[in-house]
């Protein structure tokens, strides 16, 4: 696909095959190259992060022969960052007989995303999310069952039916394990090897090709190479720029932004979701922040009070004097619309001074109703690990009192370009599930996340890498190769000159002041003059990092300040990308809301003749301006309309 517009270009040919939407993937696989069974033993694939897309992949890849090395910086893949994603996983199953299809699925997932996803991408994700919950019952995955024995559903944010597949409230840790125990099984026969404890640093590339990786044992320090004929990046998200998100605090962006820097298009950087249910900030002290799960929504209803700076108790406050705002706003929806919507909508009532809690940066999520409908018992059995959670990090009971939520930084939906078969622009490299930007558009909906990384590690990984190795000649480079020992030379001096500045800050600062500037002009509402000083203090920032940042200890050694360092100055560099992508995007789209492009009653409002592509920009170096390209989106299935939940 060549694209010229103005100034933007966009020369790479993003695969998606000809034909019916519905039709697509089907054709696709019939006319995929493929590898000889007795030929996949040759090659050899590097996974780096063994989350769902990782681990998924890694032991799909194994069980079809291929040597696979998976590289995950925990202790074991059982600590992914996808354990997390406690509420669900979406599937067009229709066991509730309430209307659910692909189709419908396919349709909310485009609508949910604020029409700024390839029509191709979530329709193959819709397709195959019925073979991801037969996968998983089949590895034992204990999903919440009906009395009868079928399993159950639940309702999220942004559908109007349920098709949410759970296991109470740690969905994400139980599919993650059923995804591990298939690693486990193709690690005992050999054609898996999972290095732990070890940070992908640098992408090694050989006449433009991905040919290994230099990484980092954040045990002893060693510097290791590793070769391999193709590599897949499934490193989940980048929400940790913001310093304060629900991520994990090991998340991090090092191994997709340095691939940025070798060659792959960074995509919609700026698309980042706020989730609405979230613990409030505390105080200065926190490091991260506590996701409570959407599927609260269900039951819980949010409001604030009526009147302005009311302190009282929650329980004094009258029925009449309480404001169900969502479901006043959105009668259609109610608390279940997608989480921008609802997280904007926190926002606007706090700003208004009907914020709850000592910040007065909350509001009431309420299950007092449900409790009353249900019972106290009901309630328990849906959310009492959920509840129990939020007691002991609150110490309020949930059962008698309302829970407080704000939102949080949660999900990114921009990530590495990647094309129909989840290649990036670097020819033999990959990326899976949040690392790349392919599915969700500017706003994720809830429960996609663990369906997007199981559909590209089992369903769709699989068939597409052959379809590059099948030309790619096996073991043609080894660690011994030049282009290993220039990129372990050009790491070894980067870890050099950080120990070596000593300056008088510590990196923590860093993070906090970056942190500060991402939320505050690149959060849950941006405009030109905000994100333009963002650029400023940005590099300013980075400037003072690389002259008067202080990293104690040494190289060779374990040295968690090191670690630490190296990813923040990535997140230096991503901050100010992201604000670019979000400065040049004059629209407002999901989860990048643009003040000056918003409807008489504060909606979102998008500009499809100038802004419906993907923004793929290119790295110039360090201190030079990147390009941006421009991917158009084409809708040949679903209308383009401003989105109503109303």
């Amino acid at each position: 696909m060549e694209v010229a517009d103005k100034k933007y270009t966009f020369n790479w040919d993003n695969k998606i095959p000809t034909g019916p939407v519905e039709k697509k993937w089907s054709t696709h696989k019939n006319n995929i190259k493929l590898v000889n069974p007795s030929n996949k033993r040759k090659y050899n694939i590097i996974v780096v992060g063994t989350g769902l897309a990782g681990a998924s992949a890694a032991a799909s890849l194994g069980e079809l022969g291929y040597n696979v090395k998976a590289f995950c910086i925990q202790d074991s893949a059982r600590r992914a960052h996808s354990i997390a994603a406690q509420g669900g996983i979406n599937a067009a199953k229709n066991y509730q007989n309430d209307g659910d299809s692909i189709w419908r699925l396919f349709y909310d997932t485009v609508k949910g995303g604020d029409y700024r996803s390839r029509e191709a991408n979530v329709y193959r994700l819709a397709e195959v999310s019925n073979s991801i919950i037969d996968q998983c019952v089949a590895q034992g995955v204990p999903f919440a069952r009906e009395y009868g024995g079928t399993l159950t559903n639940r309702s999220f944010g942004g559908a109007q039916l349920s098709r949410t597949f759970y296991a109470r409230g740690q969905t994400g840790q139980q599919l993650l394990l059923g995804a591990y125990s298939a690693l486990m099984k193709s690690m005992k026969s050999g054609k898996v090897a999972v290095h732990t404890r070890e940070e992908m640093l640098e992408l090694v590339t050989v006449d433009g090709e991905a040919k290994g990786i230099i990484s980092r044992n954040l045990v002893t320090g060693k510097i290791n190479r590793h070769a391999a004929d193709a590599v897949l990046l499934c490193t989940g998200g980048y929400g940790n720029v913001f310093y304060l998100s629900t991520n994990a605090k090991n998340s991090n962006v090092t191994a997709a932004w340095r691939c940025h820097r070798k060659g792959a298009l960074f995509a919609n950087p700026s698309f980042t979701q706020i989730h609405p249910t979230c613990i409030p900030v505390s105080g200065e002290y926190q490091s991260k922040l506590t996701l409570m799960s959407e599927s609260l929504r269900n039951d819980g209803r949010v409001w604030v009070p009526k009147k302005v700076n009311d302190k009282r108790h929650p329980n004094e406050i009258p029925e009449d004097e309480r404001d169900y705002y969502l479901e006043r706003i959105y009668p259609s929806f109610g608390n279940l619309v997608p989480r921008d919507v609802a997280s904007r909508n926190a926002k606007i009532v706090c700003d208004e001074g009907r914020g709850v809690g000592e910040t007065g940066l909350a509001v009431y999520l309420d299950f007092r109703d449900a409790i009353k409908r249900d019972g106290e018992d009901a309630i328990r059995d849906r959310y009492g690990n959920l509840f129990d959670m939020y007691h002991k990090i609150t110490d309020d009971n949930p059962y008698k009192l309302p829970m407080r939520i704000y939102p949080a930084v949660h999900y990114t939906m921009g990530g590495l370009w990647v094309d129909y078969n989840l290649m990036t622009t670097v020819p033999g490299l990959f990326a899976l599930g949040e690392a790349n930007f392919s599915d969700h558009g500017a706003n994720r909906l809830g429960a996609s996340a663990l369906m997007q990384g199981l559909a590209d590690g089992y369903f769709v990984i699989p068939y597409t890498i052959g379809n590059y190795l099948a030309e790619t000649k096996p073991g043609q480079i080894t660690t011994d190769h030049a282009a290993f020992d220039q990129v372990e030379k050009e790491i070894t001096e980067e870890i050099s000159k950080l120990l070596s500045i000593k300056g008088s800050k510590t990196i923590l600062d860093f993070h906090r002041q970056l942190g500060k500037i991402m939320w505050d002009k690149v959060g849950m509402s941006r405009d030109e003059d905000g994100l333009k000083q963002a650029i400023a203090e940005i590099q300013a920032l980075r400037k003072e990092f690389w002259t008067d940042v202080f990293v104690p200890g040494k190289a060779a050694t374990y040295n968690k300040y090191l670690e630490y360092a190296l990813r923040v100055a990535d997140f230096l560099e991503l901050g100010e990308l992201m604000a670019r992508d979000a400065l040049e995007r004059k629209e407002s789209c999901g989860g990048h809301f643009r003040l000056e492009s918003q409807t008489p009653e504060g909606e979102a409002k998008r500009d499809d003749e100038n802004y419906s592509h993907v923004s793929a920009w290119e790295f110039k170096g360090k201190d030079a301006e990147p390009v941006e390209h421009r991917e158009p989106l084409e809708f040949e299935n679903v209308k383009l309309t401003q989105r109503s939940y109303k």
